[in-house]
């Protein structure tokens, strides 16, 4: 991580065995670094073998050289992010700490020197990337026509695929947002669901509405969804349609068969953008195999205008358990989808 002149100096105490070291707090407010109730700190000081207190505008650490090092390197970071307007949360500190002993830290800069933040809105709201990889991923969807954001659950592919459709919405890029799934089930069936085809679908299609719900308000969806500016379809209603000027979102990309990412791919008209979204880990097919996610990732990755990003279990920012329990699954190596394991790496 390069230096500037926000970042904390680190002071060795004199004389001191095990190594003591100061890190100065010079250009944020130390409450907004330490958190309430020095929650921030003590979340690091369980992390290291290292003992960290605070001292005024100092933090002490005392450790062995190597853990000193990677306290700092943690510390700078954050005071960079709070320089950079970002306000801290636990999940940032976790993501922090991992990328610093997964010897990552250059690449947390793309946290600090991002590109201008997600306004879904004409409002003030902002939608700000909490990992290095979901912001890959939003300058990916900026940036390319069509864009494949892969992994597992929590990641925030849809939730940051729709709110950079609201932004283009918003902005006038696109007149219109389409966003759809597949109609495959895990276990259930919606043929047996009461109701019409609209009620029948709509609790399938819920992710998608909750994550509209939550970038603007709810009579403003309404109406958008009333004069067709927001449609929410699954995905067999695609075909047949050239969509011009659209933002068109597919969600659970896995459970769509290769002839039906073409059939949605090839809808693409003048001026619209594509994103797919899925976990190839959780193909609900009874052929596991014929997933077209996983098809379109192999076969399309090379095309100039396309994207593919993929995400892993330190981009998980849901609670901190999910994350764990992906991981267990993993090591365990014995889900239903455990033969597609080998179909799932890809390096952004």
């Amino acid at each position: 991580m390069g230096r500037n002149q926000n970042a904390p100096e680190l002071q060795d105490a004199a004389d001191s065995t095990p190594r003591i070291a100061r890190i100065r707090l010079d250009t944020v407010p130390p409450i907004e670094l330490l958190g309430s109730r020095d929650i921030y700190l003590k979340q690091i000081d369980a992390e290291f073998e290292a003992h960290i207190s605070a001292r005024g505008n100092e933090i002490l650490v005392q450790g062995e050289d190597d853990e000193v090092a990677e306290v700092h390197a943690v510390v700078e970071h954050l005071v960079e992010l709070i320089s950079a307007g970002t306000p801290l949360s636990r999940q940032r500190v976790r993501y922090a700490i991992e990328m610093i002993r997964d010897r990552r830290a250059p690449e947390l800069s793309r946290l600090v020197d991002r590109s201008e933040p997600l306004r879904p809105t004409a409002g003030t709201r902002t939608v700000v990337p909490k990992t290095v990889t979901q912001q890959a991923y939003v300058e990916a969807i900026r940036s390319h026509d069509v864009s494949l954001g892969i992994g597992p659950a929590g990641t925030g592919k849809t939730y940051l695929a729709v709110a950079c459709a609201v932004e283009a919405l918003t902005r006038g890029e696109v007149e219109r947002i389409i966003l759809t799934r597949p109609a495959v089930e895990a276990g259930e069936s919606l043929g047996y669901l009461p109701g019409d085809l609209r009620d029948k679908v709509d609790p399938y299609l819920r992710p998608l509405y909750d994550a509209l719900g939550d970038m603007m308000q709810t009579d403003r969806v309404n109406r958008l969804m009333e004069n067709g500016t927001i449609e929410v379809v699954p995905l067999a209603y695609m075909r047949g349609r050239t969509l011009n000027r659209c933002f068109i979102i597919l969600d659970e990309g896995q459970n769509a068969t290769r002839l039906q990412i073409k059939m949605f791919l090839t809808r693409l008209g003048n001026r619209a953008k594509a994103v797919l979204t899925g976990d190839v880990t959780q193909v609900d097919l009874d052929d596991r195999s014929k997933s077209g996610l996983v098809h379109a990732r192999k076969i399309l990755s090379d095309i100039p205008g396309i994207a593919v990003v993929e995400f892993g279990e330190a981009d998980v920012v849901r609670h901190a358990l999910v994350r764990k329990i992906l991981g267990a699954y993993d090591r365990d190596g014995q889900g239903e989808n455990a033969e597609l394991s080998g179909l799932t790496e890809f390096d952004v």
